[in-house]
């Protein structure tokens, strides 16, 4: 990490500090805002005191985001447009980053005070968008081609489609457990256990699951939230070092000679389904000589720049050998030939087993730009882990007492914590990023419908707006503040 700052300008380690800096902060109020969701059945049910919850769960988080890969990071990361993802500079990238922070952050810090259990992951994610949107409209860029909508589209629907999942799974839960043990001691509250049993904790095994569960939250929503505090952190590092970290300087020989087979590879791919995407990406008709020198990603293009990735990586062994301009250069044509092979995996026509190969290329293609430094994660890790051990206080009692007109039961608990630790698990597996929060709050719903509690209209409304207006909101402000942020540098 020390060499980080080797070379600089002091005015881009100052940027850069503070930066890195404004993420930190993000993912450490990340913790205390999205860690009280997973602590909140397990502290309201009294299975753990709340020091020990906090403390493990925070430990959790730190674990998940160590040991959770990179594919949400990038799948944050790629909400951008590819264009304005290899063509920005330092300024732009200062711009771009604390714009969405502080959007994000604001937003943050304001649902928290209030108690209401927003989502970081939509906070994040229309932070993104606006800036997005706000760069087309400075640019002179049709709005369509100002984020990558498709990559919005798919995550847009693993934000809604989780939270709705989450309800009915978590409500079946429930009922199957009432159906196996309707008389048992689970389906009591805290208060009626206290008052029925004399007694303060749940029953043993109840209480060991709720724990497990809740370690299982915890675990799962470092390794899916802390991933985008690591997006968020590449995105810095590209845009303001980005001799440095455009591609991981780390990589092997064999990394290396992976990623010029691919290229190799995907150049026989394009000749074999000729006849399918010939037209579609100008084959046989487009030179080496042919690529713009304001270079941009364009399907007719596939061949020229296929030829020039493979003339740069010529004999290269270790990517410190290349020029910074040429590690920008190499990087360019890797987004960009992964970009489009994404677009003709989408194109009908092609056979399934022809997708899949395209699939495997594209991993090949992106396996030295999509990475983290060690320290990036352990960073994250931390910030994330300590702001896991404040803060919790204010949404504990929301999704304890105020989602439903009862106190939450142990069953209800459990229903709850198991179902949000395997929907999110699964979207790790898949890359998507999805909300703890809405995961969880809509599992609690879900079982007080199923135990016919009843919901408290008011906390649900509450929590429904600030689903609704979390995305507008901070669209607006993340564009607002990186027009005002542009216009000071431009």
């Amino acid at each position: 990490m020390i060499d980080l700052f080797s070379g600089l300008d002091a005015w881009v380690v100052v940027s850069l500090m503070l930066a890195l800096t404004f993420v930190l902060a993000f993912e450490f109020i990340n913790g205390f805002h999205d860690t009280a969701n997973a602590v909140a059945t397990v502290i309201y049910t009294k299975a753990m005191p709340p020091h020990l919850a906090v403390f493990f769960s925070g430990v959790f988080n730190f674990l998940g985001v160590l040991l959770g890969g990179v594919g949400v990071a990038y799948a944050i990361v790629h909400l951008l447009p590819v264009e304005l993802l290899i063509n920005v500079n330092t300024g732009h990238g200062l711009a771009m980053v604390f714009s969405l922070l502080a959007a994000a952050i604001t937003w943050n810090l304001g649902t928290w005070y209030f108690g209401i259990p927003a989502s970081s992951s939509h906070t994040l994610i229309g932070s993104i968008l606006g800036v997005g949107l706000a760069n087309a409209l400075i640019s002179d860029i049709p709005l369509g081609d100002g984020v990558n909508w498709q990559k919005a589209i798919d995550i847009g629907m693993s934000l809604v489609l989780s939270p709705m999942a989450g309800f009915a799974v978590a409500a079946l839960v429930l009922l199957g457990l009432k159906w196996w043990r309707p008389l048992s001691k689970m389906h009591k509250t805290p208060d009626q256990r206290r008052k029925l049993d004399d007694k303060k904790h749940p029953p043993f095994w109840n209480r060991l699951v709720l724990v497990i569960s809740a370690m299982g939250v915890s675990f799962v929503h470092g390794s899916n939230d802390g991933q985008k505090g690591i997006g968020l952190i590449m995105l810095v590092l590209i845009g303001i070092v980005p001799a440095k970290f455009v591609l991981d300087l780390n990589s092997t020989t064999y990394q290396i000679e992976r990623t010029r087979d691919a290229t190799m590879h995907l150049s026989q791919f394009y000749e074999r389904n000729a006849a399918t995407l010939g037209e579609y990406l100008a084959l046989g008709k487009a030179k080496s000589a042919d690529l713009p020198e304001q270079f941009s990603c364009n399907p007719q293009q596939t061949e020229p720049t296929i030829a020039a990735l493979q003339s740069s990586l010529q004999g290269v062994t270790d990517y410190r050998a290349l020029s910074a301009e040429k590690r920008v250069e190499v990087r360019r044509y890797l987004l960009c030939l992964d970009d489009t092979a994404k677009k003709v995996g989408k194109l009908p026509g092609l056979e399934p087993r022809e997708k899949a190969d395209l699939e495997k290329l594209r991993k090949d293609l992106t396996a030295t730009t999509e990475y983290a430094p060690f320290w990036v994660i352990v960073a994250v890790a931390l910030a994330l882990g300590l702001g896991t051990m404040v803060g919790w206080k204010r949404v504990v009692l929301t999704v304890g007492e105020k989602i439903g007109k009862q106190g939450m039961t142990y069953a209800q608990g459990m229903s709850a914590q198991i179902t949000a630790a395997c929907a999110i698990g699964m979207a790790n597996i898949f890359s998507l990023p999805v909300s703890t929060t809405h995961v969880l709050s809509s599992g609690v719903a879900g079982t007080m419908v199923a135990n016919k509690s009843g919901l408290q209209g008011g906390t649900v409304k509450t929590i429904l707006l600030a689903w609704v207006l979390t995305l507008p909101a901070t669209m607006g402000l993340a564009a607002g503040l990186f027009w005002l942020a542009s216009k000071a540098i431009g």
